[in-house]
């Protein structure tokens, strides 16, 4: 089961917000360097990776591209084609 930032915090034994602005790198919070570096060793000794599902959802933006192909099979009324 993937690691999640709860675990990560737990283990730096930080905040739930302060796992999240050290690994986001936010240019405006002011985390002491050592809690920095707390915070990414657990963050390292759990294999925590951040989920691409959360972060699209997060971003209301999935970057995935659809793609329809008509299907041409024995059941389909343009199986010979117009010409």
């Amino acid at each position: 089961m993937p690691v999640s930032i709860r675990e990560v915090a737990a283990r730096a034994g930080v905040s739930l917000g302060t796992v999240s602005k050290v690994l986001n790198n936010s240019s405006g919070a002011q985390i002491a360097t050592g809690t920095k570096e707390r915070v990414r060793i657990a963050a390292r000794e759990l294999g925590y990776h951040p989920s691409a599902v959360a972060r699209a959802l997060v971003r209301k933006q999935t970057d995935t591209l659809g793609v329809i192909f008509p299907s041409f099979t024995s059941q389909s009324p343009i199986r010979g084609g117009f010409f």
